[in-house]
């Protein structure tokens, strides 16, 4: 996993620059050009700093490999997990009860077509 990719993807998908993760966190905005591009790996407590500034929980930075790791298990294909994938990440923010109701109809979904 590069860590990097994670941040700048997340970056990008909230319409933000270095330059806002710079002004939010007072990190360099050239020490955040490294770390997105595999040249610095940042500690525990830079890379929490970052989550805070994309309003993010420091977990959702590896969600998306854990959740890879969780269904390489099952029978899917690869663009059912890519699908999957997409959708643990924009659920993370998703109003609590928002969340609930498409966790209920993607369980829904599976028990229809995996059964």
């Amino acid at each position: 996993m590069n860590i990097g990719t994670t941040i700048r993807g997340y970056r990008l998908q909230k319409g933000m620059s270095q330059g806002d993760i710079e002004k939010r966190t007072g990190l360099l905005r050239c020490y955040l050009s490294r770390v997105e591009n595999g040249h610095t790996v940042p500690s525990l407590e830079t890379l929490q700093k970052i989550a805070r500034a994309l309003d993010l929980q420091l977990s959702e930075f590896f969600a998306e490999e854990t959740m890879a790791k969780e269904m390489s298990g099952l029978n899917l294909g690869e663009e059912e997990i890519r699908f999957l994938t997409q959708v643990q990440r924009y659920s993370a923010h998703l109003s609590e009860s928002d969340r609930r109701l498409l966790l209920a109809m993607v369980r829904k979904f599976a028990q229809t077509t995996l059964s």
